[in-house]
């Protein structure tokens, strides 16, 4: 991979010389160039900048030296290839695991690092329209910094790990914090019972000693997903699906459940089913430790299954401001029409306690055919929240074992 990295304090990028970054450059991994701005302006102060038309406060930095700039790498290839140039910004899309591996593919980055108050428009519309480059401008954060350097540094170090052969260990790589939308599990190291203060022994957890790779493995899972679920909930209900608008055309009504009112409640599509997936391992958490079980389907489900239960159910989605809030799903059962099921009932996990989840419930009995004379759902039988509500609603548990192993059946006679 080849990186260009334009700055008028090319000193900055010293760093990028250290550690596992500098090792790949000098094993030819990565051709990592940095260049000086100021090398191309030419009179006397070799100035960079100016003041803004317009009027306003600070400093603006001038087409002409960023223009030299980019002719400059643009003409330093020795074929018609062309770098994807990055503009560090507040102002741009952010910067995600995501797009760290979606840079890494890239063959030849170039990195603009502004300052001031940012680049002339013209520069971009240089780079695009007469050198014919992929422009992205890409924002680290919700905060401003003086200039583009820092957030290079960040940038080139997420960006260089993921080219093959950089990270020695490229399992390491697999199961990181927000890889496949999750934080990375605790970690612990020799001893294993370690005295952090007189008198105050702290212990690595069990597990990790037991030598049992499937119960670590599963041990980590559930790590990963309760510590998203407390630190990142946003993570876990990241919009990346079509989002609905209550009462647009394919959008369900409320039935009027108050509960729901001011949310957008639309049919679920397959665009949704990565965050139905995350979301129901998240809500499932709790039935998992209730019912001393990893194997709940919601948290064992592929994609696959997942978008298979989509066309197999009616399943709504319940959003606010774009996010996924909440989830249910409904159908006529396959061996009693007249029964009408209800299932995969959940709400996110930090909205839970606040009337959600009768709120869907009832929407999903609102949505039952004319026909249909009972409502069926199925949950944990050591579940005990979830049987406290379903029986305040109406539900009676039937004998027996219920559809799954471990489970039981509550079927409400529809009035």
């Amino acid at each position: 991979m080849i990186i260009d990295v334009v700055s008028i304090f090319p000193e900055y990028l010293a760093p990028l010389d250290l550690s596992l970054i500098g090792k790949a450059r000098r094993d030819g991994l990565i051709d990592l160039r940095v260049h000086d701005l100021r090398e191309f302006a030419h009179d006397r102060h070799r100035s960079v900048d100016d003041t803004p038309y317009g009027g306003g406060a600070g400093m603006v930095m001038k087409p002409q030296p960023w223009a030299e700039a980019l002719d400059h790498l643009v003409a330093s290839a020795p074929d018609e290839r062309r770098p994807r140039l990055v503009v560090p910004g507040p102002g741009g899309v952010p910067f995600t695991q995501a797009l760290a591996r979606e840079l890494a593919q890239e063959p030849w980055l170039a990195f603009a690092c502004g300052r001031y108050e940012g680049i002339d428009e013209r520069v971009y519309e240089h780079a695009e329209h007469d050198l014919g480059l992929e422009v992205s401008v890409i924002s680290l954060g919700d905060y401003v910094l003086n200039g583009g350097e820092v957030a290079v540094l960040a940038m080139v170090e997420a960006v260089a790990r993921l080219v093959p052969g950089v990270i020695g260990n490229a399992e390491s790589l697999v199961e990181e914090s927000h890889e496949d939308g999750l934080l990375e599990y605790p970690v612990y190291t020799k001893p294993a019972s370690w005295e952090s203060a007189p008198g105050v022994t702290r212990e690595v957890p069990p597990v990790l000693l037991s030598g049992d790779h499937g119960a670590i493995a599963a041990w980590r899972h559930q790590q990963r997903l309760e510590r998203t679920a407390a630190r990142r909930p946003d993570l876990l209900h990241a919009s990346q699906a079509v989002r609905g608008t209550a009462g647009a055309a394919g959008t369900a009504g409320t039935g009027g459940t108050d509960g729901l009112a001011g949310l957008d409640v639309a049919l679920a599509t397959s665009a949704d089913a990565p965050e139905l997936m995350t979301l129901g391992r998240a809500c499932w958490l709790s039935e998992a430790r209730a019912n001393d079980s990893l194997t709940i389907p919601p948290l064992v489900e592929t994609l696959a299954q997942v978008v298979d239960g989509i066309t197999q159910w009616d399943t709504w989605t319940i959003r606010a401001a774009g996010r996924l809030i909440g989830s249910v799903r409904a159908r006529r059962a396959p061996d009693d029409p007249t029964q009408w099921q209800v299932g995969r009932l959940m709400v996110a996990p930090d909205l839970q306690g606040r009337g959600l989840g009768r709120a869907l419930l009832a929407f999903a009995e609102a949505q039952a055919p004319t026909d249909a004379t009972a409502y069926w759902l199925n949950t944990g039988v050591r579940s005990d929240r979830n049987l406290r509500i379903y029986r305040k609603a109406g539900y009676r548990v039937q004998p027996g074992e219920g559809a799954f192993p471990g489970t039981v059946d509550l079927v409400k006679p529809r009035r």
